[in-house]
């Protein structure tokens, strides 16, 4: 998706090799409306380059580090050695996802009935507030279309963006384990351990799962599945407690070990 504007000195932007020439390489930077920027042959790779062309050739899609953007003269430098192959990968990743929000928001405005001169205002703002179309479309799936409304967005555009983020999106999840040990030596022990891990598994809900399994006397497993990990984390600590509070209060142990490596008695 084309951005309005220019990108600031230290971004990483996709580009097309147009021209390549002896002394660097011409490129239009995809996200940019195809605005043209120049690599010095000096910035295609570390060291001395020989021949130009075993580095770059007309018709790659590159990632290149803007050195410097003069809007007056519209002349943008790039590098490409100062690129790593990290950066490169994240780069593109992000460059992919834009381009399934470009189709997506091209949705949205045909059945909420946005203009085209409304529509580019609409990304504009998704850029200045989100850092991307695609982060508009991630936020909305998972704050609900509410954030899209904190932000000047139409209730009805609102709602149809997070109605395409819901049938396209995953909702993200993150999934952690620990570990309670447990012993009641009480007559009726075994029921009073029932009792607790029934209250540990209490935290299972909408948007998080809870899961106990038995690993070895006195050992349990709590598994959560949630969508962030501080909300992963404060589930997994509530369900520990609430099964170590029902065991001592019966005059039984419990102990909570966030790592399977801590063994019971250590």
């Amino acid at each position: 998706m084309e951005r309005s504007g220019w990108p600031d000195e230290g971004d990483n932007v996709v580009c097309s090799v147009k021209r390549v020439t002896d002394f660097g390489a011409f490129v239009e930077l995809d996200e940019y409306g195809h605005k043209e920027g120049l690599i010095h042959i000096s910035d295609v790779a570390s060291g001395w380059v020989k021949y130009i062309r075993d580095h770059v050739r007309e018709g790659q899609k590159i990632v290149c580090k803007v050195l410097y953007v003069d809007t007056a003269k519209h002349h943008i430098d790039l590098s490409l050695k100062d690129v790593n192959e990290h950066q490169r990968r994240e780069k593109i990743q992000q460059w992919k996802n834009e381009q399934k929000a470009e189709k997506w928001i091209e949705y949205v405005a045909k059945t909420a009935k946005i203009s085209k001169d409304d529509l580019p205002k609409l990304t504009d703002l998704f850029y200045s507030k989100f850092g991307s179309v695609y982060a508009a479309f991630e936020n909305s799936r998972s704050e609900g279309a509410s954030i899209l409304v904190k932000i000047g967005v139409g209730k009805e555009i609102a709602d149809a963006i997070t109605k395409v983020a819901n049938d396209n999106l995953k909702k993200p999840q993150v999934d952690i384990s620990g570990y309670i040990d447990l012993t009641c030596y009480l007559p009726d022990g075994i029921e009073y351990i029932r009792k607790a891990l029934i209250a540990a598994n209490k935290a299972d809900g909408n948007d998080i799962k809870v899961d106990i399994s038995y690993v070895g006397a006195p050992r349990y497993r709590i598994h959560v599945i949630a969508p962030d990990y501080k909300k992963a984390e404060g589930v997994l600590k509530n369900a520990a407690q609430s099964a170590i509070k029902i065991i001592e209060k019966a005059g039984g142990n419990g102990e909570f070990h966030r790592h399977s490596e801590q063994k019971a008695g250590s």
